[in-house]
């Protein structure tokens, strides 16, 4: 039987427009009365997935920074972080200033960044629809550098974007030779929708996180999965990117979401439907509500 359900936000728990479904609440209700931990794991930052959660009414648990952080909600503190170093970062956005692209960073407090465009647009625009205590905190400031130079915030990560494919990988081959952090791999496009009045404007745009070495999802996994005393056999990971892979990889059941790309079903026992089409919501009722179903992989 599935004990623990580790889910991500983006592209996965939140539909296109940013919102978990009323049908995906009440489903993860369900799961969550038959005594099954349902955490979310995701690359947003602490008080973000905070607000999620509680959202989802999961109490216990949940992982923010791709892995950076693992944070016990009941009693407000962090049980496990790997942060990225004030050197490493600085290191980066030396890289991303002189190169002039996009790069915004993510602390235990909320977003750093010189102005708003790709994510840090699509976080304000969904902030434009939040209670100020459920805002994604995001702190405009003229020098990055010397505001973590000054500031002593933990580092989650910083995500680099561009919309020039070409220019995008240049950055990426200097970043590489920056040594003892994780560069997530991502072949592919973001694609958000905002909403502006009637209208819907896509954001398209590569990207890459990068983060502190050996961070990842799975390895917070990990260390609630023994302090739980439960086996990797007794969880579900459901996602849809990059940062996901390892936690599909090695759940009991890993399950990657519709819309993903190729060779992130690959590392998949099963695709679900799209978080568009509560893909969500259908795995949990396919195996953990309906009774003719095998809790096996």
């Amino acid at each position: 039987m599935y004990k623990l359900i580790a889910i991500d936000l983006d592209g996965t728990m939140l539909n296109k427009y940013g919102i978990i479904t009323q049908n995906t609440k009440d489903v993860i209700k369900k799961v969550q009365e038959k005594g099954i931990e349902v955490i979310i794991a995701s690359g947003r930052t602490i008080n973000s997935v905070k607000n999620f959660s509680k959202e989802i009414n999961s109490e216990n648990y949940f992982i923010s920074g791709n892995g950076a952080i693992t944070y016990d909600i009941k009693n407000d503190k962090i049980l496990y972080e790997n942060v990225l170093s004030k050197n490493k970062a600085q290191q980066v956005i030396k890289i991303c200033e002189e190169n002039s692209i996009y790069y915004s960073v993510y602390t235990e407090n909320g977003i750093i960044t010189k102005n708003l465009n790709y994510n840090t647009l699509y976080y304000y625009k969904e902030n434009l629809n939040k209670e100020e205590k459920e805002k994604t905190h995001i702190n405009i400031v003229q020098d990055v550098y010397n505001y973590i130079e000054e500031k002593d915030e933990k580092i989650l990560k910083i995500m680099i974007c561009d919309n020039n494919q070409l220019v995008f990988k240049s950055i990426l081959k200097k970043i590489k030779e920056i040594t003892d952090i994780e560069i997530l791999d991502v072949s592919h496009m973001s694609r958000k929708l905002i909403k502006q009045g009637t209208e819907e404007i896509a954001l398209e745009y590569f990207y890459t996180e990068i983060t502190s070495k050996n961070v990842d999802k799975w390895n917070a996994l990990e260390m609630l999965i023994e302090m739980l005393n439960i086996t990797k056999d007794e969880v579900i990971t459901i996602g849809d990117n990059a940062n996901d892979v390892k936690m599909i990889q090695n759940a009991g059941l890993g399950v990657a979401m519709g819309e993903s790309a190729p060779y992130i079903k690959e590392q998949a026992n099963i695709v679900t439907e799209s978080n568009d089409n509560d893909g969500v919501a259908k795995i949990l009722q396919q195996y953990l509500l309906n009774n003719n179903v095998s809790e096996t992989t």
